[in-house]
């Protein structure tokens, strides 16, 4: 069963364009290409990677898909398009002529609007990825975990995979509503979850393996061995941990599980959801 790193990114670093890596992120405020990453994988018996969109431009998917292209490693591709656009369907059209295009998000956390994902018009393009085999991937803070249930609900043919974990106070040791939101979306079959982007959440390079114990607890019996996925966020991990610490901290705690589920969790789950080849 292929190890697969379901969650990573690729930029070339403009202080404009990404402006949310800001100074104490200092670390990343450079450009990150696959030729950075693939030594890390294979350091890390990976096998290859999901890479995940960071602008909401066309271009992006270009940008990214090139990559692909260019990089065996990289198994599949979630990319961005207007979900709100009156011509949605047309370009999905286009769109699913890209084999390594595997789905869409949205940057849901960052919107004014905290129940964006129930606009009618945002609706109506997330119902349309389905038809044309494209994922979802929900991208929020525990605040919009809320809304995320009923959206999820809204389309139970739909694989969604929720990113980071929903973002909780893990520096803070807040659980409780993002818990409640958190076990409410996993009743919806149809989303997994990424396990990834905690250290971010953490105490930058101050975290312990057991600040993330509770957390996992949480999402491991709320989604099953069998919709969870592991995923570094690469290279935005590095602001808090390398790599190699990164996945200690999963590997540690999956260590008293099965075989199997240890496959499906390093991979086996992220080629179904993805369908990578």
């Amino acid at each position: 069963m292929l190890k697969i790193d379901a969650h990573q990114h690729f930029w070339k670093f403009d202080s404009v364009n990404h402006s949310w890596i800001t100074e104490d992120m200092a670390v990343i405020r450079r450009d990150f290409m696959p030729q950075d990453l693939e030594p890390v994988l294979k350091r890390n018996g990976m096998d290859g990677c999901v890479l995940v969109q960071v602008d909401q431009t066309p271009e992006e998917n270009l940008f990214q898909l090139k990559n692909a292209r260019e990089h065996d490693f990289i198994k599949g591709v979630v990319g961005w398009v207007d979900l709100r656009s009156v011509d949605i369907e047309e370009q999905l059209q286009e769109l699913r002529g890209h084999d390594l295009l595997k789905g869409f998000r949205h940057i849901l956390q960052g919107e004014d609007d905290r129940a964006l994902m129930l606009r009618p018009e945002f609706l109506n393009g997330v119902g349309k990825l389905r038809h044309y085999g494209f994922t979802y991937d929900i991208l929020i803070f525990p605040d919009q975990l809320v809304y995320a249930a009923e959206f999820a609900g809204r389309f139970p043919d739909l694989p969604m995979v929720l990113d980071h974990i929903a973002k909780p106070d893990i520096r803070g040791g807040e659980a409780g509503d993002w818990e409640q939101g958190l076990r409410e979306l996993a009743k919806r079959e149809n989303v997994y979850c990424k396990v990834s982007g905690m250290v971010t959440e953490a105490r930058w390079r101050h975290w312990k393996h057991e600040d993330f114990v509770p957390y996992l607890d949480v999402v491991f019996d709320a989604f099953g061995t069998d919709r969870v996925m592991f995923g570094s966020d690469w290279p935005v991990c590095l602001v808090s941990a390398g790599y190699e610490a990164l996945k200690e901290i999963t590997d540690e705690y999956i260590s008293g599980f099965s075989g199997y589920e240890r496959e499906l969790f390093m991979g086996g789950n992220a080629v179904k959801f993805y369908n990578l080849k």
